[in-house]
């Protein structure tokens, strides 16, 4: 029993890591608590189901448009919000709360639209694969083997390509970055499409297991900050660790307690870790001048 709980919990820690590497790389580069990342991993399902299922487009050609319309979404948060106030040096404050705003619109629009109710995308039941005592279904396998490739290309891209070099220029000071002669506000649009991507095949990933409804981001953007807080802010692997630690607990919580605590447990961590880990697993203190 605890085997197949600590499995289900890597598989869910797996698509934290993704959707909190996505949240990470905006909030460590450009200093943005990009609130509306989470409308993100909401409307990506929705997309797919208007094509799947309302348009009868083909599965894999239905979740391509879904991904792309997902990404111009993120970058049109970025050039239609962000960067304008950014222009005018608006405060990070200023900055959070229209994202919020950016959010509250977006859900409400999606409930107009397609209704309060939670949606299925996949109505028919996973095949499993079992040894011994363990399931594991062909859904949760897909789950864990597309978040891990994902996870792994970006790192290896990030650490042997120009972007990496860029991204960590970006991550400890912009300002230098604009003395350099990098475009920045076209950076910043690569990183808000690969963000946006990451949402989206989080999303995706979890809607056709599941369903979804216009109110599933908040609790997973709420997961993706306490595992790149665990992990430690400022580092790119940190979201991975965090969020493949917090699936764990998570579902060891619902072996020893019930789902009802798998909330309050993520949270208690987080508590945790800002009174005696700060820094997270992997960050670094840092001291304030």
């Amino acid at each position: 029993m605890f085997i197949q709980f600590l499995i289900n919990g890597l598989i869910t820690g797996s698509i934290y890591a993704l959707v909190s590497l996505g949240f990470a790389l905006v909030y460590n580069t450009t200093r943005i608590f990009h609130i509306a990342y989470a409308i993100l991993y909401m409307i990506a399902p929705y997309f797919l189901m208007t094509f799947l299922i309302k348009l009868q487009i083909s599965p894999i050609l239905s979740i391509l448009i879904a991904i792309s319309l997902t990404i111009i979404v993120s970058l049109a948060t970025e050039l239609f919000v962000y960067a304008p106030l950014v222009k005018k040096k608006s405060s990070p404050n200023v900055l959070m709360i229209s994202s919020i705003g950016v959010m509250i619109i977006a859900i409400n629009l999606v409930a107009l639209c397609y209704g309060n109710e939670t949606k299925i995308i996949n109505p028919s039941l996973s095949d499993s694969y079992k040894i011994g005592n363990i399931i594991i279904t062909y859904n949760q396998i897909i789950q864990f083997i597309t978040s891990s490739v994902f996870i792994g290309l970006f790192m290896v891209f990030l650490k042997f390509s120009k972007f990496g070099i860029m991204t960590r220029a970006m991550r400890d000071d912009t300002e230098l970055c604009k003395v350099f002669s990098m475009n920045v506000p076209g950076f910043r649009l690569v990183l808000f499409a690969i963000s946006g991507l990451f949402a989206a095949i989080g999303g995706i990933l979890t809607a056709w297991d599941f369903g979804m409804d216009p109110y599933v981001g908040m609790p997973m953007l709420l997961n993706a900050i306490v595992a790149l807080i665990i992990g430690g802010i400022g580092k790119f692997q940190a979201p991975v660790i965090g969020g493949l630690v917090l699936g764990v607990l998570q579902a060891l919580s619902v072996l020893v307690f019930s789902a009802n605590w798998k909330d309050a447990i993520a949270f208690s961590v987080l508590v945790l870790f800002l009174l005696f880990r700060p820094q997270g697993f992997i960050g670094e203190k840092r001291r304030l001048v």
